[in-house]
């Protein structure tokens, strides 16, 4: 074949190859310019537990509560004490009739236990999760978590809800405990109760103040060390200050007979519960206040994922916040008056456990003579 020949198959190739490309273009245009009627028409409604925790249509709820009510109930895990957690599972079956929530209330470290038990024998039962950050940064660890979305965290601040990218988060902050210094008034007098760490050496409140050495004592001393140091906290051995194996209720407890009048390890939302029912108590907070954070989240191999969504939905939501802050839980869209430090912040569970760790052991050195 001559030169011209060969040329000219090469042009007539090209053309072909050209007028097909044109071909596909137009295919193409035609289907992204489609009507979106058809195309709504087409679109396929989520189902299954990948498809609704990104879903955000107009009809989000609609399609959550029809397979929610199909599905009869959700499991709900959670670390919530009192009344709350059924209070919030009441609320829910009110607003949902038809979708039961079997509740599993227990400490933090027994969820943990419990879920991974499930996940190891593959028989998953829980849908969502209400528990401790401290916890969840373990389960996302351990790749049990799901990822979603929810209208009402577009709400929350950033600091209240753990992004995983795209619009996803792995939790939101749906309470908060505040801890800060729980005091009995007719003993001691407000003028000489800490308004900040430096309070905390008043002569006045020598052989007075009593610190808890649960996890909430353990949190206080790490605000105590990372907002005042080392120094400081030996400083404050000189204030003669007891050590008590109790829980934070328990404190406020000592704290309204005055067997321990003032104590910096009490949350806010059991001082005020007693308050309001008469108990001679009062609270107040230092220039940074140690936070006990609790958030929702959701198992990724969730057995009952429209209820599972809907659940987490409900809790984030004004009126499952409505519940908590009646309770005398913070709202973490709220602003208090004074700095939340959360503990967990900035750290994975292997760093914040060493941490907890030497925290614990500055706790224990306080009430050594």
């Amino acid at each position: 074949m001559t030169g011209a020949g060969i040329r000219q198959l090469l042009i007539s190739s090209f053309a072909f190859v050209r007028s097909r490309l044109i071909g596909f273009v137009a295919v193409v245009s035609l289907a992204v310019f489609a009507s979106p009627v058809l195309l709504q028409a087409q679109a396929k409604k989520p189902t299954t537990l990948s498809e609704l925790v990104a879903y955000s249509g107009a009809d989000r709820e609609k399609i959550l509560v029809s397979g929610a009510k199909a599905e009869g109930k959700v499991v709900w895990y959670t670390s919530l004490a009192g009344s709350s957690y059924k209070e919030l599972a009441q609320g829910f079956e009110k607003k949902y009739p038809g979708v039961k929530v079997d509740v599993y209330r227990a400490a933090s470290n027994d969820l943990m236990a419990r879920i991974t038990a499930e996940a190891k024998a593959r028989q998953y039962l829980v849908d969502t999760i209400e528990t401790t950050l401290s916890l969840l940064k373990s389960l996302r660890e351990d790749g049990l978590l799901a990822v979603y979305t929810s209208p009402h965290l577009l709400k929350y601040p950033a600091h209240a809800k753990e992004t995983a990218g795209n619009g996803l988060y792995y939790w939101g902050v749906n309470r908060e405990s505040f801890i800060g210094v729980g005091y009995n008034p007719n003993i001691i007098p407000p003028s000489i109760v800490p308004k900040n760490f430096d309070g905390l050496l008043n002569p006045q409140l020598k052989g007075k103040m009593g610190f808890t050495t649960s996890d909430t004592g353990v949190r206080m001393m790490g605000a105590i060390l990372k907002f005042k140091g080392e120094e400081f906290a030996r400083t404050l051995k000189t204030q003669e200050i007891s050590l008590h194996s109790i829980s934070g209720r328990a404190m406020a407890d000592m704290a309204i007979p005055g067997e321990v009048p003032i104590s910096p390890t009490i949350f806010r939302d059991h001082a005020m519960e007693s308050k309001g029912k008469g108990a001679p108590i009062d609270w107040a907070p230092m220039e940074a206040v140690p936070t006990n954070a609790g958030a929702t989240a959701i198992v990724y191999q969730a057995p009952h994922p429209h209820a599972a969504v809907l659940m987490a939905d409900f809790i984030l939501s004004p009126e499952g916040q409505k519940i908590l802050e009646n309770l005398e839980f913070g709202n973490p869209s709220k602003d208090f008056g004074f700095k939340r430090w959360y503990p967990e912040a900035g750290f994975n569970t292997e760093k914040y456990d060493k941490e907890a760790t030497a925290w614990q052991k500055a706790l224990r050195e306080l009430g050594r003579k």
